[in-house]
């Protein structure tokens, strides 16, 4: 970023994904050709309204090349100037393995696997080889190839003062309800496979909307109950362990009070500089909101990104 660039500069956003596959031991990454711009890219494209960036970049790559991607590592954004002002585009890692991209013949018209020093020499934008030479170095820490571990803070509840019956049964509120249908949507930027959750209604009402869309049953672990974490966090710690060791995409939904045990257990999974991308006080997480951790197949249990995800919010 500039000297003088602030957030306020930007004027458009777009989001796009770096698809890549490893042949024979060689790292191949697409690329697109835009006929209406004559250039070598990435896929990409603006938000629409209401959407989240790894939304956007999750269609984009679909409604381009016809193909549906689960996002991999955040790799770094880029600005440019544009008529309107300063454009900013974020890119993420996506693994694309039996999948076969077909240009939807209107805005790309072409595509090509290439290596990453042929693609970058024939990518047209002299930034957009800043993602890739992320990529790249992903790739040679081997913390490319990864899944996703998201935990999501349930939705907001009706209020205590106003229930009177057993608090395991206070229900989300008309706002959470919203926000469930929210959560569902950016959890289908990663799809995690495994749906875990507190047995309790609020959080079963968050994912619900989740399991519904992936036709995918909730798995319930009273360990990440707000009473249970309390009464013995070591076996809330223990149970969050537990979804990690099997190496499989998985959602978390739990309560704010059991975060702290929660993030004890991701930090302890990630380097330093990673760890401190963790939420690092109360409340943590507003309600509906997330932790999307990217977790290393080659290095079991290793985290090797964390990105923070507000809750939609009406």
């Amino acid at each position: 970023m500039a000297d003088g660039q602030t957030v306020q500069d930007v004027t458009v956003t777009a989001a796009g994904a770096l698809c890549w596959r490893s042949r024979r031991g060689q790292l191949e990454v697409l690329l697109i050709h835009r006929p209406r711009y004559d250039d070598w890219s990435w896929p990409k494209g603006k938000l629409d309204d209401g959407e989240t960036n790894p939304e956007c970049a999750a269609r984009e790559v679909q409604e381009e090349i016809n193909v549906k991607v689960q996002l991999g590592i955040p790799l770094p954004s880029i600005r440019y100037p544009v008529a309107s002002g300063m454009k900013e585009v974020h890119y993420w890692a996506a693994k694309l393995d039996k999948e076969t991209p077909r240009p939807d013949g209107s805005e790309v018209d072409q595509f090509r696997w290439c290596t990453p020093d042929e693609a970058a020499k024939l990518l047209t934008s002299p930034s957009d080889r800043e993602p890739l030479e992320a990529l790249v170095d992903a790739h040679r820490r081997d913390e490319l190839d990864t899944y996703p571990f998201v935990v999501v803070r349930h939705a907001k509840a009706r209020p205590r003062s106003s229930w009177a019956r057993p608090e395991g049964e206070r229900p989300l509120a008309a706002t959470g309800q919203r926000q469930a249908l929210a959560v569902c949507r950016l959890l289908s930027a990663w799809e995690p496979k495994r749906i875990v959750s507190s047995p309790w209604t609020r959080c079963m009402q968050t994912i619900t909307p989740y399991a519904n869309f992936r036709n995918q049953r909730i798995r319930t672990v009273d360990a990440i109950t707000e009473h249970s974490a309390h009464r013995n966090p070591k076996k809330a710690r223990a149970a969050i362990k537990a979804q990690l060791d099997k190496r499989k995409s998985t959602a978390v939904c739990t309560h704010r009070p059991v975060l702290p045990q929660v993030i004890k257990v991701l930090s302890a999974h990630a380097s330093e500089e990673v760890a401190a991308k963790l939420p690092g006080k109360d409340p943590y997480l507003k309600p509906g909101a997330a932790i999307v951790c990217q977790v290393s197949n080659k290095h079991p249990g290793r985290i090797v990104s964390i990105e923070l995800y507000d809750a939609f919010d009406d």
